[in-house]
């Protein structure tokens, strides 16, 4: 996952949120351990407010 956390207020792109979700997924090996599951359910809802602000303002970028 990202190493520095977001600052106050500073939301975080769709894109980096992503790309914690895919590693955490990754390093679990696609089966989420129950003290991962708080951690998946955060960046999951991060990344669905990160995608709903860069619909909003046009910056959405297809996701791979």
């Amino acid at each position: 996952m990202s190493s520095t956390p977001p600052l106050p207020g500073a939301p975080r792109p769709a894109a980096v949120v992503n790309a914690d979700i895919r590693a955490l997924m990754m390093r679990s090996g696609g089966r989420l351990r129950a003290e991962d599951r708080p951690v998946y359910e955060r960046l999951v809802a991060e990344w669905t407010v990160a995608c709903a602000r860069e619909r909003a303002l046009g910056d959405v970028v297809t996701a791979a």
